[in-house]
């Protein structure tokens, strides 16, 4: 058996078929129990496939670099939400006054909240690192904690438990406030939910879709040009 994995292992096809397999099962499953918001497909799927990995005693680094041909796709797929910002360019271009004063304040809490919180607990700069990016949609915060020197497993983690978290508290609180305003709960889920996020509110409709796709892109853009930055700043760090 083992032998039998090592094989299989040598090329990407049983990580890929492996991914893929957990998140169709991951979204049956989602839809069996009513669709949860709180509770995204990817999220199970995670599970099923954490799981998998460790009743076949497949090693994570031998699965990640066999999946690694899949996060190729991550790219063209945030690239592509360029179409429902195109789509709603009227409404966006309706907003731009609040959308360029709220932007910077919300990108620059979500990445201070959670490294102030690590950094209190006395957390090394590798977890800070790995924690700064979490609101970023992946291809840009992959690149974003390597170069400030996290792990991106440890980043990919949290990137998770954010976008899962971000969409039940943006529910929570909409019910609470009663907001129903799409572009108000989309720009919300974009910006701390970063691509589930996302996902949840092209459910809630196109516009909100939209304006998530518009939140998540432009979070990433300010976080990844200004938080190099700022991490080299005296006594950020270490």
């Amino acid at each position: 058996m083992s032998e039998l994995l090592d094989h299989l292992l040598a090329t990407p096809l049983l990580a890929i078929a492996l991914t893929l397999a957990a998140y169709f099962a991951g979204d049956r499953l989602f839809r069996l129990a009513g669709a949860p918001g709180w509770c995204p497909p990817i999220l199970v799927a995670a599970l099923l496939l954490a799981g998998v990995l460790a009743v076949l005693g497949i090693d994570y680094a031998d699965y990640r670099e066999g999946a690694g041909w899949l996060m190729l796709l991550l790219g063209p797929a945030t690239v592509a939400l360029g179409l429902p910002l195109y789509q709603q360019m009227g409404h966006i271009r309706a907003m731009w006054r609040p959308l360029l004063l709220c932007l910077p304040i919300a990108a620059a809490m979500a990445t201070c909240y959670a490294v102030g919180i690590a950094w209190l607990l006395n957390a090394p700069p590798e977890i800070l690192a790995a924690l700064a990016p979490k609101s970023v949609t992946a291809p840009i915060a992959i690149g974003i904690t390597e170069q400030l020197g996290g792990s991106v497993s440890l980043m990919m983690g949290g990137l998770l438990l954010t976008g899962v978290v971000a969409i039940g508290f943006v529910d929570l609180v909409a019910r609470w406030l009663k907001i129903r305003d799409p572009r108000l709960l989309g720009l919300a889920l974009g910006i701390n939910g970063h691509a589930l996020g996302t996902v949840r509110a092209f459910e809630i409709g196109p516009t909100a879709g939209a304006f998530a796709s518009l939140g998540m892109s432009l979070t990433g853009i300010l976080t990844a040009l200004l938080l190099p930055l700022a991490w080299r700043l005296p006594g950020l760090v270490g």
